[in-house]
């Protein structure tokens, strides 16, 4: 048995059929050190968050690097939960934001010096 979905986009909220989910973004005085070294320790989600410090906010859809949906769907999730990251909806597109100036009061100096390291040779073994 299949049930039909319609998805209407309002705010940073997402409908489905009239049920409203809003998205899940952390006070910074919750955000831990753990889940912000965890989230950043993938080269996606890097490489996300390098992208939107240079571009300031972004889609979904430019951000995506031609990965599938269901896959970026979870490293937004795990960029939101972990603080880095606030997602609002925007008619039909979701629009994400480093949350640049939380995060330095958070974390003195922790962005600055990932980000530094990101940009120099990549170390990281595949």
């Amino acid at each position: 048995m299949f049930v039909n979905y319609r998805t209407i986009v309002s705010s940073s909220r997402v409908c489905y059929d009239g049920v409203m989910k809003a998205y899940d973004h952390p006070a910074i005085d919750q955000v831990a050190i753990e889940n912000v070294l965890h989230a950043l320790s993938d080269p996606l989600r890097l490489g996300i968050v390098r992208q939107l410090e240079a571009e300031g906010q972004a889609s979904c859809n430019a951000l995506d690097q031609g990965r599938p949906k269901s896959s970026m769907s979870h490293h937004f999730r795990v960029l939101r939960g972990a603080g880095l990251v606030r997602t609002r909806a925007e008619g039909t597109q979701h629009i994400n934001v480093l949350r640049r100036e939380e995060l330095d009061r958070r974390f003195p100096g922790l962005l600055d010096a990932v980000l530094a390291d990101a940009k120099g040779p990549s170390t990281a073994r595949r």
